[in-house]
């Protein structure tokens, strides 16, 4: 057991349940919020109150999304802005369907596996010029407000070219962020100290902070619509500090960019249809996690059990190697979508786990035929599942001058070997880690729901289901109760880790199941990014929502 017993033994002694509370379970931190209008679901509460605003003033889902993103780019420029990209999932109720869109950029075209070879670099950095791909939210707003908007862009991002020139006071958990994100980045980069400093200072918790400069940029946006940041002002300034940096991200590669409407995928669990997008991003993964535990019987299997902590394992080993193997920019290679989603492969990598014991594993043999999260429901009962983030936080470390925010480093996440899914090419997406999700039941909206966190997002899709659909739990309790994550046994660039890996567990768990859990041959430490959920629940016979925010966060849920 390579762990020490007596720390373990400590740290899941401490009690991390929430005071006493004459309804749910113990370690429920609030009730969940019912609202009959509309329900606003963010990791930041001010930004959930100006959706509300939108919904109030009359606004669809959407356009109540694309102001608490627009918000979040400013109160959490940590997690996210218009220099990142985003995915949404989108129930519309005219129709009675779901849509994907897909709003993530491309690498640039001038840039090319040569360059890496010549220049001795065997991995993208995380920082600099190099890992900027095109951002694609701001053009991932306007698709969706095309479609399914009501409100001008002006009203929807009035609210927080507001704030962005009075203040905002700052919150914790953000503050905590800025003070290890920026005191880095300013030592190394230009711009990042007059954008994301109060004249020198790091915000701390409940400080103002004023972006002017993020002001101007929305204002822009608002006036001239998504060109002026990909054909106008924004994207000369863009390109040419990109290329002062010694980058490659050009006009031409802004111009060019455009979002990609998508159909969902879907696995069916215990009779709940779970939606998600199809690669460059890594939705797939929930759906192949699902498909291996749902041929587990869970009625005898109690929740925070050395059992229900194995199996979930153990299928998350195995769909990480798949997704190492395959995962990839569907522009690029044919990715076995639908074979990996079959219950007959299902079937065939499930036969692989050993009830109790811990295993390594390879990818499958397929055949080849070819983290910030929101959610938004309005009272004509459409809803928005969506997730925009800039990469590793706030991103590469580029600001260009006077626009306000930091560019995303998301090309790292290319793998420089060739002949792989992954490999990096001109013009291509990176693998994502950020995936939105919703769940529909007998063809009728069910549930729009997330769970930030890089790798950890798909097994946190998988815990939050399983809590609710195996365990009984309500949408708040799903969310509170604590979480596991597996590390190790592959990584994003498609590099295979043949090994058992490690579970990080959260403290909330029985230390005479995690024992158990050791005994079988895993290895248990804690410390791990556990994630940050938000959800909707619809309640069609009640004809109300339930909402729901991460209590690991500064998040809030909140209807009418």
């Amino acid at each position: 057991m390579k762990i020490k017993l007596f720390t373990l033994l400590v740290f899941l002694s401490i009690s991390t349940y929430a005071q006493d509370r004459l309804t749910g379970r113990n370690f429920a931190t609030r009730s969940e919020v019912i609202g009959k209008n509309g329900m606003v679901a963010s990791s930041q509460p001010l930004a959930t109150q100006i959706g509300l605003d939108i919904l109030k003033k009359g606004g669809t889902a959407v356009d109540a999304a694309i102001a608490v993103n627009a918000a979040l780019g400013l109160m959490e420029p940590t997690g996210s802005g218009v220099g990142g990209d985003l995915f949404a999932i989108v129930w519309d109720s005219k129709t009675q369907k779901l849509y994907g869109l897909n709003a993530s950029g491309r690498s640039p075209k001038t840039l090319t596996m040569e360059y890496f070879k010549k220049n001795n670099i065997t991995k993208i950095p995380a920082t600099g010029p190099l890992p900027v791909t095109v951002p694609g939210c701001v053009d991932g707003w306007f698709e969706l407000h095309n479609k399914f908007g009501k409100l001008s862009m002006d009203e929807i991002l009035s609210p927080t070219i507001k704030y962005a020139e009075e203040g905002f006071p700052v919150t914790e958990l953000i503050a905590y962020y800025l003070e290890g994100s920026v005191s880095r980045y300013m030592k190394q980069f230009p711009n990042v100290e007059e954008t994301y400093t109060n004249n020198g200072k790091i915000p701390e918790k409940g400080d103002l902070f004023r972006n002017p400069l993020l002001a101007e940029t929305y204002r822009k946006i608002a006036k001239d619509g998504r060109d002026v940041f990909y054909k106008g002002e924004i994207a000369k300034t863009i390109s040419s500090f990109i290329k002062e940096q010694g980058g490659f991200l050009s006009y031409e590669d802004l111009a060019n960019h455009h979002s990609e409407w998508v159909e969902p995928v879907s696995a069916n669990y215990r009779g709940y249809d779970v939606w998600e997008l199809p690669p460059n991003g890594q939705g797939l993964a929930a759906l192949q996690m699902l498909n291996i535990i749902g041929g587990f019987d869970f009625s005898d299997i109690p929740f925070g059990s050395a059992q229900h902590l194995h199996i979930v394992n153990e299928a998350k080993k195995l769909v990480f190697e798949d997704r190492a193997k395959y995962y990839a920019d569907m522009d690029f290679v044919k990715v076995p979508v639908q074979q990996m989603l079959s219950k007959e492969y299902a079937d065939i990598r499930r036969e692989l786990i050993n009830p109790d014991k811990a295993g390594t594993y390879q990818a499958g043999k397929v055949k080849h035929t070819g983290t910030v999260y929101l959610t938004v429901a309005d009272k004509e009962g459409n809803m928005v599942s969506l997730i925009q983030s800039n990469y590793r936080g706030m991103g590469s470390g580029m600001v260009p001058p006077k626009l306000g925010f930091m560019l995303q480093d998301r090309g790292e996440l290319f793998d420089l070997q060739e002949g792989k899914p992954n490999s990096f090419a001109p013009q291509k997406r990176p693998f994502h880690t950020i995936i939105p999700a919703f769940v529909t039941k007998d063809g009728k909206p069910y549930m729009s729901f997330g769970v930030m966190g890089g790798d950890f997002q798909p097994q946190g899709h998988v815990q939050i289901l399983m809590n609710i659909i195996d365990f009984g739990m309500n949408l708040q309790e799903a969310g509170d109760a604590p979480r596991f994550e597996h590390i190790g046994s592959s990584t994003v660039t498609g590099e295979l880790a043949l090994g058992k890996g490690q579970i990080l567990i959260e403290s909330g768990f029985d230390f005479e199941e995690v024992q158990k859990l050791m005994y079988m041959g895993h290895e248990v430490g804690f410390g791990g990014y556990y994630g940050g959920y938000q959800a909707i629940m619809q309640d069609a016979e009640k004809q109300v929502f339930f909402g729901a925010s991460e209590s690991r966060k500064d998040g809030q849920a909140t209807g009418y």
